[in-house]
């Protein structure tokens, strides 16, 4: 490769790392809201997967069961994660034009 092809190419690699921190940023302010047990149970988190709230509905806690409370926090978190994980693989999607990078967003 030429000088002037890696350069080139650095300029590409600077050019993509810029988006993916602007992709990053616009993660933080968007959200994903799932809800398990016909909306018993229901988390919000960010686009950069950080749980911003969970809400047990009155009904569930006076139930006294926590294998079931358990059971639906768990399911929501899992949700939430998938959730999250998907949205961040279609910004990623949407600046790079398609092209997927294997473990960008785990």
């Amino acid at each position: 490769m030429t000088e002037k092809s890696w350069l080139s190419l650095f300029k590409q690699v600077q050019n993509i790392q810029s988006k993916m921190a602007e992709v990053q940023a616009e993660l933080a302010g968007k959200t994903v809201q799932v809800s398990t047990g016909g909306g018993m149970v229901e988390i919000t988190a960010n686009g950069v997967n950080e749980i911003l709230s969970v809400k047990i509905d009155e009904e569930l806690i006076n139930m006294q069961d926590r294998e079931v409370l358990e059971d639906l926090v768990m399911g929501a978190i899992n949700e939430v994660h998938h959730r999250v994980k998907d949205l961040a693989q279609e910004e990623a999607s949407r600046l790079t034009g398609g092209i997927k990078f294997p473990g960008l967003f785990p």
